[in-house]
């Protein structure tokens, strides 16, 4: 079988939660993303996009007016954020620290390394990775 490559635009990595506030509060205020969109009405859905500067990466959290349980995987999966500065991880770290988010030990022994492992309100975990991600 032969590899083609395909074009997209835009990566967007979406999610339900029922810890919509908390999460809000957990990626915006805590972690530091720039909220991009939050809408309502959309067939009983709600949500909120955030993303970084300048990339075209984005993450969605929705809740439907039903309900939107959204069990934390494993805790090997991870959404890890490459952060060249020390000194920003540890402003990150602490403002999560102070809102109740203290780091937990990773599945994988290499994000200690160099990483701070966090979960958020869902149970889901994130990595402060201090280094670049360069192939």
């Amino acid at each position: 079988m032969e590899f083609k490559e395909f074009t997209a635009a835009q990566v967007r990595i979406a999610r339900p939660t029922d810890k919509f506030e908390e999460i809000i509060n957990f990626y915006q205020y805590g972690l530091g993303l720039k909220q991009i969109q939050q809408f309502k009405g959309h067939r009983g859905y709600e949500g909120v996009i955030f993303g970084l500067p300048d990339v075209d990466y984005h993450l969605e959290f929705t809740r439907h007016i039903d309900g939107s349980p959204c069990p934390a995987p494993t805790k090997d999966n991870l959404l890890v954020f490459y952060i060249t500065s020390k000194n920003e991880i540890n402003k990150v770290s602490e403002r999560l620290r102070k809102m109740g988010y203290t780091e937990v030990k990773p599945e994988n022994g290499y994000w200690k390394e160099q990483g701070i492992t966090i979960e958020d309100p869902d149970g889901w975990r994130i990595v402060l990775m201090n280094r670049s991600y360069v192939q």
